[in-house]
C-alpha cells in the first residue's frame, strides 16, 4: 500500500476539509500517479470532492463507521478489520491512501511507500500529517525539483518505509 499527500513545512494537510492551498501542477501529479488505481479514503475526504462524487478511473474504498452512510460509484467498509478482506483483490502496489488525517494515521504503519508534495510555505492547519523526517522508520529516497507556482515552491518528493 502506498500513500500520497500534500504537506506544509509544519505537515499541515488540510484545514476546514479543505486543501491548504491549491497548487495546479500538484493536482496533476496527483491524478497521474493515482490514476487506473485504488483509492482508500475517509468519507469526509470522498464529500470534498467535486459534486461529493468519486473521481474517474479510480476504484474508490471508502472508510466510514456510518453504516447507514450511502455514496454511489464507491465500495464502503464501516471498519479496519475489514479493510484487509475489501483490498485482498488488488495489487498492494495500487492501492493509494489518499486521506483525511485520521485515515492517514491510521494506515501509515500498513504504507510502503509515500508519495509527498512538499510545500514550502506554512498555511493555517488542523489536520496534519506524521512528520516522516521525524521518523526512523521512513527515509526519504527521492527529492524532487523545488517547482515554483504563483509564489508558491514545492517538490515532489518520495519515502519509503525500511
Amino acid at each position: 500500500m502506498n500513500l500520497i499527500v500534500a504537506v506544509d513545512e509544519n505537515w499541515g494537510i488540510g484545514k476546514d476539509n479543505e486543501l491548504l492551498c491549491r497548487i495546479s501542477a500538484d493536482m496533476k501529479n496527483f491524478r497521474a500517479v493515482t490514476m487506473g488505481h485504488v483509492l482508500v479514503l475517509g468519507r469526509k475526504t470522498l464529500e470534498s470532492f467535486p459534486g461529493k462524487k468519486p473521481l474517474p478511473k479510480r476504484t474508490h474504498i471508502v472508510l466510514t463507521a456510518n453504516k447507514a452512510y450511502e455514496a454511489e460509484g464507491v465500495t464502503l467498509c464501516h471498519s479496519l478489520e475489514e479493510l484487509p478482506a475489501v483490498l485482498a483483490n488488488y495489487e498492494d502496489d495500487d492501492i493509494f491512501v489518499i486521506g483525511g488525517g485520521s485515515i492517514y494515521e491510521q494506515l501509515l504503519p500498513q504504507c510502503k511507500k509515500a508519495y509527498i508534495t512538499k510545500i514550502y510555505d506554512k498555511f493555517p492547519a488542523d489536520t496534519y500529517f506524521p512528520n516522516l523526517d521525524e521518523k526512523p522508520e521512513w527515509t526519504l529516497t527521492e527529492k524532487g525539483e523545488v517547482q515554483e507556482e504563483n509564489g508558491v515552491k514545492f517538490s515532489f518528493d518520495i519515502y519509503e518505509q525500511k
